[in-house]
């Protein structure tokens, strides 16, 4: 069974890597191994070491520290979890809503405040 801090590692590594828009290929090629290593360190199936890490986070452009960014509340119980249940837990972990806010970034800033204050009436009306 993985270690809850190798799949929380996997996670932020899936995380940046959908960010930036970079296949798993890509990133085994600028790390120098294969992609389904990749695959198996996203799901916390295989662990990372420190110098492949040390990799990963030079050809993703982010320190090592990225990767364990939000541990620490992942331990904490929530407040309010009624505020919580409408929201994925994992909310950057999906594949879609990266790929929304990757797209509302893309929108002009203008634009972009406007889409924002719509959404918000949106979801209070809901």
């Amino acid at each position: 069974m993985a270690h809850p801090v190798d799949v929380h590692v996997g996670k932020r590594i899936r995380h940046r890597r959908w960010l930036i828009g970079m296949t798993q290929q890509q990133l085994a090629e600028k790390v120098g191994i294969k992609f389904q290593q990749i695959q198996k360190y996203e799901t916390g199936a295989n662990r990372v070491s420190a110098s492949r890490l040390w990799d990963i986070s030079d050809a993703m452009d982010v320190p090592v520290s990225f990767f364990f960014d939000g541990l620490q509340e992942e331990d904490k119980a929530p407040a309010d979890k009624a505020d919580k249940a409408s929201v994925p837990e994992d909310l950057m972990g999906d594949k879609e809503a990266l790929d929304l806010v990757r797209s509302y970034y893309a929108i002009p800033e203008n634009q972009r405040r406007r889409l924002f204050e719509l959404a918000r009436v949106l979801s209070d009306a809901a």
